[in-house]
């Protein structure tokens, strides 16, 4: 992940936005954010809300589950917006952005210009066709499906702490399986090189 405040290199990205007037209008501190393929552009770990809009490559969007189920909620490319629902609601902790490639987004931080943003009504009117579209998207969504292998590894990578898995009864309890067989997925996955055992039911995902 970069930051870039070189003004004219963001100035220009503005320009050639699909919304330039409306970002025009708006006396914000603008950046942008670059990452690569396989970094998650947003995430419940992260602390700064951004409101970011897609101007080069594309993402994924994705909601996963207590139970370690991954929901494809949808895909962006250009002009897609990021952060529009932390203007109004808080941060939800299941739902992540990864790049799906090479990404370049034009960023600004939503808790500095929140109440500022209220009053843009071209602003609002935007975020709400954004939000319309995405909540209609959402009603023909269904669940990816997923091995319990599959469904351990995301429960171990987006729902335990330094992605470390502490007490084998709980864990299987949340993923709606036996501790044998979670106990068997791990053993399996030690052998295979993706979890390091750490102590007795604690195992890290590498």
């Amino acid at each position: 992940m970069e930051r870039i405040y070189d003004k004219k290199e963001v100035a220009a990205y503005i320009a050639k936005s699909k919304y330039y007037t409306v970002l025009d209008s708006l006396n914000v501190d603008f950046y942008l954010m670059r990452y690569e393929k396989g970094e998650l552009v947003s995430s419940p770990f992260q602390n700064e809300l951004l409101f970011q809009i897609v101007e080069q490559g594309s993402l994924n969007i994705y909601f996963i589950r207590n139970d370690g189920t991954r929901y494809s909620l949808s895909s962006g490319t250009t002009d897609y917006f990021l952060g529009d629902m932390d203007i109004f609601y808080p941060k939800s902790s299941n739902i992540y952005a990864e790049a799906a490639e090479s990404l370049t987004c034009i960023s600004f931080s939503i808790e500095k210009y929140r109440e500022m943003l209220f009053s843009n009504s071209e602003f609002l009117v935007l975020i709400c066709n954004s939000l319309s579209a995405k909540i209609g998207a959402m009603t023909t969504i269904d669940a990816a499906p997923a091995s319990l292998t599959e469904r351990v590894i995301f429960y171990m990578r987006y729902k335990c702490s330094d992605q470390t898995l502490k007490g084998i009864e709980q864990a299987a309890f949340h993923l709606h399986c036996s501790a044998r067989q979670l106990q068997r997925i791990l053993n399996q996955g030690e052998v295979s090189g993706w979890v390091k055992k750490l102590g007795k039911g604690t195992y890290r995902l590498i």
